[in-house]
């Protein structure tokens, strides 16, 4: 894309406290066997939605990111999305991906 003039950077944020869950499209014939594991997800969604960032913070991140004038390649937006990039790069991936199933109810 740089060829073309477009610089590429990403915004990391973490929950951010919108309707985002209210509009999931669901399946009109869901499996019965995932049935556990999707109420769960449905369960970290919402409370991901209502204990979340403000979406002003992550709109300043944008903008942010768009005006700098030597952009960043990762910008983070939110506290939690700060700790979780933190984490990510002092604890081996091994641990950091036993936690993340650990917080999302993964077994």
């Amino acid at each position: 894309m740089r060829e073309h003039g477009v610089r590429i950077l990403l915004i990391e944020p973490f929950n951010t406290s919108t309707g985002f869950d209210a509009s999931v499209v669901r399946g009109e014939h869901p499996l019965p066997v995932y049935e556990r594991g999707r109420h769960t997800f449905e369960a970290i969604l919402a409370d991901g939605m209502k204990t979340g960032t403000d979406p002003a913070v992550i709109a300043k991140v944008i903008v942010t990111a768009a005006t700098d004038r030597k952009p960043k390649l990762r910008y983070t937006a939110g506290s939690g999305a700060g700790r979780v990039r933190m984490l990510r790069r002092l604890v081996p991936a091994r641990i950091f991906d036993m936690q993340i199933r650990k917080i999302n109810r993964m077994t």
